[in-house]
């Protein structure tokens, strides 16, 4: 007997008909401080048209999370220095813990590379309950540099 595979989560744009299943995922309470909610990044999505890259992460058809990706930003704002990454990576704080956060990431990656990218920024907030650890455990390694109050890190994907 053969069994049919679980199936995988996907990326599902932001459409009218996924825009409230966005909306609608939120992250631990001990973590808001650390990421923005999913409003603010379509906010910035639509006010950053051709650099943001809003998604929805889908499992099974539930939603479970939501990233946004950069591409080829400005990052200096002077047009010396352009970078993509991660911008925004929300997990739904019922679906945490699952591989969904690594998928994003990866998920991140693969259209980075799609693009002609060998590099994927990232930034955190250090201290407790931030993301640090899991950035570093995928490989990230901070650049030194500071994005506001938050720590640069990078991966490189070539």
């Amino acid at each position: 007997m053969t069994s049919v595979p679980a199936p995988a989560p996907r990326l599902e744009e932001i459409t009218p008909h996924t825009l409230d299943a966005a909306l609608a995922i939120r992250v631990r309470p001990d973590q808001e401080h650390a990421v923005s909610p999913v409003v603010k990044s379509l906010a910035e999505a639509y006010v950053h048209p051709g650099v943001a890259w809003p998604r929805l992460i889908v499992d099974g058809g539930r939603p479970v999370g939501f990233l946004m990706a950069f591409f080829d930003i400005d990052w200096n704002g002077d047009g010396t220095l352009f970078r993509s990454g991660l911008w925004r990576l929300n997990i739904d704080a019922g679906q945490q813990g699952r591989g969904y956060g690594r998928f994003a990431v990866e998920a991140v990656a693969a259209e980075i590379r799609r693009r002609g990218g060998t590099r994927l920024h990232v930034s955190w907030h250090p201290g407790p309950g931030g993301p640090e650890c899991f950035y570093l455990g995928l490989g990230f390694r901070p650049t030194g540099e500071r994005s506001g109050d938050q720590t640069v890190g990078v991966l490189d994907l070539a």
